[in-house]
């Protein structure tokens, strides 16, 4: 898929230094969106992400972010109860969103019961409706790629594993190539829980702003992969294929950007 923006990358000495950019950037992107039509659509991942969201809890940003106006997705989330520790859901809750003030209809998860009955299927059909609806209600813009339509978020929080995954589209497994979803699902996630839904590449990279956020925990294989990104543009790991509308912004730890 063609992208319209350059990869871009700023690499911090810490974790910590690069939470401070990524709430910061975050921020700056509600205030503008808040202020040009009245409201902010951002999307979340998992792992390590909302630890690193947190200082957006601290001052200046839990006072002057304008968080009512938020609505919040998820880019991909396991398919398990809400209160599985395996869950997205969960953990953005816990250590996040139930912290500021989000109204409760602004926050889209995942269908509760489909999700504890391990439905993956309906999950993401349903997931999809709900993008679908909002879309009926100019919440979210339509991106055209190609003969197909997606629906555009104002800005992506994204993270990428060891092996080059993003969000629930891993190598090998054939959910990266599919465009005629928005939402698809996988049951042999090469990670467990197997169960998950996810949006489709196409959705991803029709957002106008993409951050993606690595830090490497003491692994080889991460900065391999961010090599292979950035040196090879390899893009049989799904993280490759990242752009975005706008920009398409990369957040990397030392550790991570080793060999590069």
């Amino acid at each position: 898929m063609a992208g319209t923006t350059q990869r871009k990358r700023e690499v911090f000495p810490s974790k910590d230094e690069l939470s401070v950019a990524l709430a910061k950037y975050t921020a700056n992107l509600s205030a503008k969106f808040c202020k040009e039509k009245g409201f902010f659509t951002v999307v979340l991942s998992g792992g390590g992400l909302i630890d690193w969201l947190c200082k957006l809890l601290e001052p200046p940003y839990i006072d002057s972010v304008e968080w009512s106006k938020w609505h919040v997705f998820w880019v991909d989330e396991r398919v398990c109860s809400y209160e599985d520790p395996d869950s997205n859901y969960k953990l953005a809750m816990d250590g996040f969103l139930s912290k500021v003030g989000i109204p409760n209809e602004n926050i889209y998860a995942i269908d509760k019961h489909y999700a504890a009955d391990g439905d993956a299927e309906n999950c993401a059909m349903l997931y999809e409706e709900c993008l679908r609806k909002l879309v009926k209600q100019n919440i979210l813009p339509l991106c055209t790629y190609g003969k197909y339509q997606y629906p555009q978020f104002d800005l992506q929080l994204l993270g990428m594993g060891p092996d080059g995954h993003m969000a629930s589209l891993f190598p090998g497994h054939p959910q990266i190539h599919v465009i005629d979803k928005w939402v698809t699902y996988i049951t042999d996630s090469p990670k467990p829980p197997p169960k998950r839904i996810t949006f489709t590449l196409p959705v991803i990279n029709s957002a106008l702003y993409n951050l993606m956020a690595v830090c490497d925990d003491h692994t080889e294989q991460c900065p391999r992969s961010i090599a292979e990104i950035f040196k090879h543009n390899n893009l049989a790991l799904p993280a490759a294929n990242l752009t975005a509308q706008v920009e398409e912004m990369w957040y990397l730890d030392q550790a991570a950007a080793s060999l590069l």
